[in-house]
């Protein structure tokens, strides 16, 4: 073998470990009974890993609150439609940080201090319209339960006698790319398909909370309707189309955020990801179908929350730890750790991914214990023949325009 030789060699030996990696994942079973437990993952996370600092929490938001008012004063100088995109993209993406500062503070892992994450969360959530205790503790009702098919409150699948009750509406807004990434605000109105009527996120007496919450839900919508009434008075003060390019279209790229990277938490792996019912449900199980993904630039713009896995499992550990207590558990996690796609700068791959598994993952079977999602094969055809009347619709209201 020549010195020349060696590069094409490893490249072969390097194509060789990559497939043998690839039919290795391909052969795991990630449903079966874990080999560790819950505290030999918490014993393998550093001591400081655990530590909050408030002060280092409060410089996060400092931080991504100036760049906020710097984005909006940017915008606001230049006024300019080649720069509205940019500025659109730029401040949704950083509404969406905001939001995960709110997270980390339902979590308590802002601080040790419950009162001021109460205080923080409240502010920042109301800022970008959702009700911080009802999403609080709906968020919590989520990890409690994450990974079964019942009791899961985000983005759970539906038992397949459910969604076949579904109006092709509701199929099409909570299946159908990316109609579906914009429906957070639909969620937090009236709650999930399946689990019927009065489970709103702003309803102190929702299914979704008990009693003893009513005051901090009611707290909650009160300050929402405080974060209304402040837009609704920008209208008037400097008009709707400044509130609509200043908030509003960074709201909806926020909500695009939320729900894209919430979603794929959980669903558009290769192979399918389990969920469980029953006596196969544990919350160590459940915490393991969840998966990390790769934003790129955007990892550490919005606090990491792409390290998922060890947040699902320990939800106290603050976000910049998250990265290394990952690292640290990765060796006891094994196989059953899904090492996620690198990313280029701006995550586009990921958008692909959530469509193909629209497209794909419908219902899950109402029986057995561990239960993957199925396919739909109507729901492609309902798909395009709503598409089709809402072309000829198009047509009709063209005709009737000109006539």
């Amino acid at each position: 073998m020549t010195t020349s030789d060696a590069p094409e060699m490893q490249r072969h030996q390097s194509v060789r470990q990559t497939e043998a990696g690839k039919k290795l994942e391909q052969d795991f079973d990630y449903s079966a009974p874990p080999p560790f437990t819950i505290a030999e993952l918490r014993a393998a996370i550093p001591k400081h890993c655990w530590v909050k600092s408030t002060w280092r929490s409060i410089s996060y938001l400092i931080r991504d609150l100036l760049v906020v008012a710097a984005l909006a004063a940017g915008a606001a100088y230049l006024d300019n439609w080649i720069f509205w995109p940019i500025y659109w993209f730029l401040q949704g993406t950083m509404f969406w940080a905001i939001f995960v500062v709110g997270h980390d503070c339902g979590h308590g892992s802002f601080s040790d201090n419950q009162s001021l994450n109460y205080f923080i969360g409240q502010i920042v959530h109301s800022f970008i319209l959702v009700p911080f205790h009802g999403w609080r503790i709906s968020h919590r009702t989520h990890h409690a339960n994450h990974g079964h098919v019942e009791n899961d409150e985000s983005w759970h699948p539906l038992n397949e006698s459910v969604y076949e009750t579904l109006a092709p509406q509701s199929r099409l807004g909570r299946l159908t790319y990316p109609w579906s990434l914009f429906m957070f605000p639909v969620y937090l109105w009236v709650g999930t398909p399946d689990k019927g009527v009065g489970h709103s996120h702003y309803h102190p007496d929702s299914a979704l909370f008990q009693p003893k919450e009513r005051s901090d839900v009611l707290t909650s919508t009160l300050c929402w309707l405080g974060m209304v009434a402040l837009l609704l008075n920008s209208c008037f003060t400097v008009g709707p189309i400044w509130v609509l390019k200043l908030y509003f279209v960074p709201y909806v790229v926020n909500v695009f955020w939320l729900a894209l990277v919430t979603y794929l938490h959980h669903h558009g792996y290769d192979k399918k990801v389990p969920w469980y019912r029953g006596k196969e449900w544990s919350y160590l199980r459940g915490g393991l179908s969840t998966i990390d993904r790769d934003y790129g630039l955007i990892n550490k713009v919005h606090h990491d929350i792409g390290t998922h896995v060890v947040h699902h499992l320990f939800p106290a550990i603050p976000h910049y730890h998250l990265v290394e207590a990952t690292e640290a558990i990765k060796p006891v996690l094994g196989s059953y750790y899904r090492v996620p796609e690198k990313s280029g700068p701006i995550p586009i791959h990921l958008l692909s991914v959530a469509k193909k598994s629209m497209e794909e993952d419908h219902f899950v079977s109402d029986q057995g214990e561990i239960v993957f999602y199925q396919t739909d094969p109507k729901h492609s055809r309902v798909k395009t023949t709503i598409n089709v009347l809402s072309f000829e619709e198009e047509l009709l209201y063209g005709s009737l325009m000109r006539n």
